[in-house]
């Protein structure tokens, strides 16, 4: 049976976008373990828990942002499917927007760095084409719709 783990892909849109990028910036944070890879938060369904509850705690201990700091996205949910350490693993992501542009990212020991990130700079950071391609598909929703 496959991992399971659920997770928020957690944006920010600029008030005034920059030159070189869009307005929305999505955290990624860098593991303090294997290959340091750099990812939204996410982690493990506890029993009981439903996946959205797993995403909202899960950006709260990772990344120390409550979940009545976030916004989560209507109509946009994607589930990755992949095999890590030799095991089949389901992700499941949501999106979701601070409320705060300025929120306070508090990091776990699981993690060691964030950043906030247009599009490109996230693509390039996300070494697993999965994660990239989830990246793209949450930007061009979000493009997409009136939020």
């Amino acid at each position: 049976m496959a991992l399971r783990a659920c997770g928020l892909i957690i944006f920010r849109r600029c008030l005034i976008p920059k030159m070189d990028s869009t307005a929305i910036e999505f955290l990624l944070l860098q593991a303090s373990d294997g290959i340091h890879h750099w990812t939204p938060p996410k982690g493990h369904v506890e029993p009981g828990e439903s996946d959205l509850e797993t995403a909202l705690r899960e950006a709260q201990e990772e990344a120390g942002i409550e979940a009545d700091q976030l916004t989560i996205i209507e109509g946009f949910r994607r589930e990755l499917n992949y095999v890590a350490r030799e095991k089949p693993k389901t992700v499941i992501y949501w999106l979701a927007e601070v409320k705060d542009y300025d929120v306070e990212v508090r990091l776990s020991h699981e993690h060691q760095a964030y950043r906030w990130l247009g599009l490109h700079e996230a693509c390039q950071l996300a070494q697993f084409k999965e994660m990239k391609a989830v990246l793209q598909e949450g930007h061009q929703f979000l493009c997409s719709t009136v939020v």
